[in-house]
């Protein structure tokens, strides 16, 4: 394959990989490997208000949460509709796949309905990116934007790369192509929240926009930056700090009704392989030290659960001692 996105691997892009997978199997199993229904449309919601925030939309969170509630809201009839547009788009993201084309074309008529004429179809134009009065970005030809997009995507659908790695490259070279006359950033956002959902369906509702949105500045220049180095390794592991740090969030911020389910499953001794199991499913070459570490118990009573566990057939050690995983074995 010869389209190949312009980064280069990185410690620090493995150091947030490694953190990003310890933080997403403490989130799971604080949340029983399921949002409840509460916090997946409060983070959405979050995420919508946010993305668009990004934009120059000036609806507040309130305000947000009002119109996809149904209410009247004082404000611009443009904002109002585009927050309408995205609480559609992201309903609808367990219905496409991020490696279909046609799936992103649909996206953008949704999220872009009634606000451009040419929603749901790439850019007829040249198009640059201006911030102030300065020109940052040139994009592409409008006439070579098929074939860009059929490259992006057909990478995306070969690549080697982690998840989280191809999403962040993916959501780089997608603002670089700027295949839609407007839009560009909010859906290359939602893309890239696709592509995490089918890697970790959890991650659907996670609001790192909200992250973004705090550190837009740096984000644009960041963009501007792996233009003119024609290196997106920086942007990267600046989209990667910020799923970390979300997730870091997302833990720290559990409503305390879910801190005292959580806290009362970890202190009942039956329920501790069951812990077990869910940290070794995510991340199987885990040391029983650093189990004890995650889930707050004693490496001796760590070692008694997983020796209950191998009798019974629930797990196995495969491989050598040093260099073996964890294998959990699905009933």
């Amino acid at each position: 394959m010869s389209y190949q996105p312009p980064f280069q691997l990185t410690h620090t892009m493995m150091r947030h990989v490694a953190h990003i997978g310890e933080l997403i199997g403490t989130w799971k199993a604080a949340n029983q490997n399921q949002l409840v229904p509460e916090l997946r449309r409060g983070n959405r919601i979050k995420t919508i208000q946010a993305s668009l925030a990004v934009e120059q939309n000036t609806l507040t969170l309130e305000q947000v949460t009002a119109v996809i509630e149904g209410k009247t809201v004082l404000g611009l009839p443009k904002e109002i509709q585009e927050v309408r547009n995205a609480f559609t788009a992201y309903e609808a993201l367990e219905r496409w796949h991020p490696q279909h084309i046609d799936d992103l074309l649909a996206a953008h008529a949704l999220l872009l309905h009634g606000l451009i004429d040419d929603a749901g179809h790439w850019r007829s134009k040249g198009a640059g990116i201006y911030r102030g009065e300065q020109l940052v970005h040139m994009a592409p030809p409008a006439s070579q934007i098929p074939r860009l997009m059929a490259d992006l995507f057909a990478w995306l659908a070969n690549t080697d790369a982690h998840p989280l790695i191809a999403s962040a490259a993916f959501h780089y070279e997608f603002e670089f192509i700027h295949p839609f006359g407007d839009g560009n950033g909010r859906i290359g956002r939602l893309w890239q929240t696709l592509i995490l959902s089918h890697w970790q369906p959890m991650l659907a509702f996670l609001p790192v926009e909200t992250v973004i949105k705090h550190r837009q500045q740096t984000y644009y220049q960041l963009l501007t930056e792996s233009d003119q180095k024609s290196d997106c390794s920086a942007f990267i592991e600046f989209l990667l700090q910020a799923i970390e740090d979300s997730l870091q969030e997302a833990i720290n911020t559990q409503p305390d009704t879910e801190k005292t389910r959580v806290q009362t499953r970890v202190q009942t001794r039956v329920q501790t392989p069951e812990l077990i199991l869910a940290l070794l499913s995510e991340h199987p070459q885990m040391s029983l030290a650093e189990v004890a570490q995650q889930i707050e118990k004693s490496v001796t009573t760590v070692e008694r659960a997983v020796a209950k566990l191998k009798t019974q057939g629930r797990i196995a050690f495969i491989g050598p001692k040093k260099d073996g995983y964890w294998q959990v074995i699905q009933e």
